[in-house]
Order: structure tokens, then sequence, then C-alpha cells
């Protein structure tokens, strides 16, 4: 069984919660405007990218009447508010975990050495490409960031660009974390979980 040090568990199970709470609240922030958009600037008039079919009334193709949500979600200040501090609270960890990983050779020994061929590159892709992607199209989101950094808005298209691509990441990453549980419990859950959390 593979041991895991102590930082590498307590970065893990904070990624855990932090994941489960932006997936969340990302939820609820799309439900309430379900429609993607390429470029700066996307709203009820502009066409969309694509609709999301995932409204109580959208009918084969479109949507019917302008309350196209479940009311609750279109209280989701709440959600935006927990999915930005759920962020927050993933990317100190992270970036901790990714120095650390680099300085005491973890990546290169773990993902290289003693994972799989593809297990090893689909984790190096998800810590050095798919993370920093999400989190710098969630930055261009943010009109005070991108005042700061408009040079994220040109990188990515736009605002609504970002999200778009956003929301394709987060996608590939809840795939990921649907494949690393199926494997942890095709590996032994007791076992695995034992490693994860008492470093046994």
């Amino acid at each position: 069984m593979v041991k895991h040090s102590l930082w590498v568990r307590c970065s893990h199970w904070i990624a855990a919660v932090s994941v489960f709470a932006l997936v969340y609240t990302g939820v609820v922030m799309l439900m309430a405007h379900p429609r993607l958009y390429w470029g700066q600037a996307g709203n009820d008039l502009t066409p969309a990218l694509i609709e999301l079919p995932i409204s109580r009334n959208y009918h084969h193709g479109g949507w019917d009447g302008e309350a196209r949500t479940y009311n609750i979600f279109n209280k989701n200040g709440w959600g935006r508010s927990l999915h930005f501090l759920a962020a927050w609270i993933l990317v100190v960890p992270g970036v901790l975990y990714v120095f650390a990983g680099v300085a005491g050779g973890h990546f290169r020994r773990r993902f290289w050495r003693e994972y799989g061929l593809w297990q090893g590159r689909t984790y190096a892709l998800v810590v050095f490409v798919l993370t920093p992607l999400i989190v710098l199209t969630g930055l261009t989101m943010s009109p005070a960031v991108t005042a700061a950094a408009p040079v994220l808005l040109s990188a990515f298209g736009g605002q609504q660009s970002a999200r778009t691509l956003h929301f394709f990441l987060f996608v590939a990453l809840v795939l990921f974390v649907a494949g690393h549980v199926v494997m942890v419990i095709k590996s032994g859950f007791r076992r695995q979980m034992r490693g994860m959390t008492l470093g046994e």
C-alpha cells in the first residue's frame, strides 16, 4: 500500500471538502442561468453557444417563458459567496501542495515511477494543467480581478468565454474525481482510506 505523508493527507482532505462545495455551488449558479456564451458579453438577448437542458421550463430545444429556472436558484448570492470562499480554501493548500511536491520530489517519485503510465500522466494533467486553468478562468469572471489584470480577458477571449471554458474544465475534473473514487474502491476502499487518513 502507498503511504502518504501528513501534508499530502491534509491537503487531500481540504481539497475534497472544497471540491464538494465548489461542485454544489457551481451547479446552483449554473441553474440560475443555464446558458453558455463565447466572447465578452452574454445575456438573454444574445444567442447562446450552448443551452443546457437543466431547467424546469426547457422543452425540446428552447425555454417556455422567462421563469426558466427553479425559484430557489434565482436567489443564489449565497452560492456565489460560498463558491469563491471554497475556491480560495482550495487554492491555498493547492499551491503549498505543488511547491512541496516539486521540492520534495513527490511528483517525480509518484507520478512517473510508482503510478502506472496513464495514471501518472492523468494526475500530472490535473495538477499542472486543468487545475491552474480552472483557477484562471474563475478569476477571469471577476470584474475586480480583470480590472487589475486585463490580460486574463485577452488570454481567454472574454468573460463569457472564460465562463464556458470554466464549465468544461469543471466537467473534466468531475470525471477525474469520479474515476479517482472508482479506483480507490477497486483497489481496496478501507485500506486506501486508512492510508489517506492515518497514513498507515
